[in-house]
């Protein structure tokens, strides 16, 4: 497995704990009161973006990304669904580096 697509994975699965987070913890918390929903699975969300960050800093050394790609990318991470959108983005540029 290559650079891009282990980064792939991490970001789909950082973008699928912010999405259970947002719509899944957050209602159960302030509707069902279970705040501990919360606290798991927002640390397993906050581990998984710092490895998105982390990966994302080692693929712009590497792969010589420019500004405009590593903001958008560290965009994607912050914005609900914005990962998924990104990942086509980086479909294409796992093409272009086999």
């Amino acid at each position: 497995m290559n650079q891009i697509q282990r980064f792939r994975m991490t970001a789909l699965a950082e973008g699928s704990s912010f999405l259970l987070l947002l719509f899944v913890a957050m209602p159960m918390k302030y509707l069902m009161g279970m705040p501990k929903v919360v606290t798991v699975v927002g640390a397993i969300h906050g581990i998984l973006f710092l490895a998105y960050v982390a990966q994302l800093a080692k693929l712009r050394a590497t792969h010589q990304w420019d500004n405009r790609i590593s903001f958008y990318a560290l965009l994607a991470s912050l914005l609900p669904f914005g990962p998924f959108i990104f990942d086509k983005h980086l479909r294409e540029k796992e093409v272009a580096t086999n």
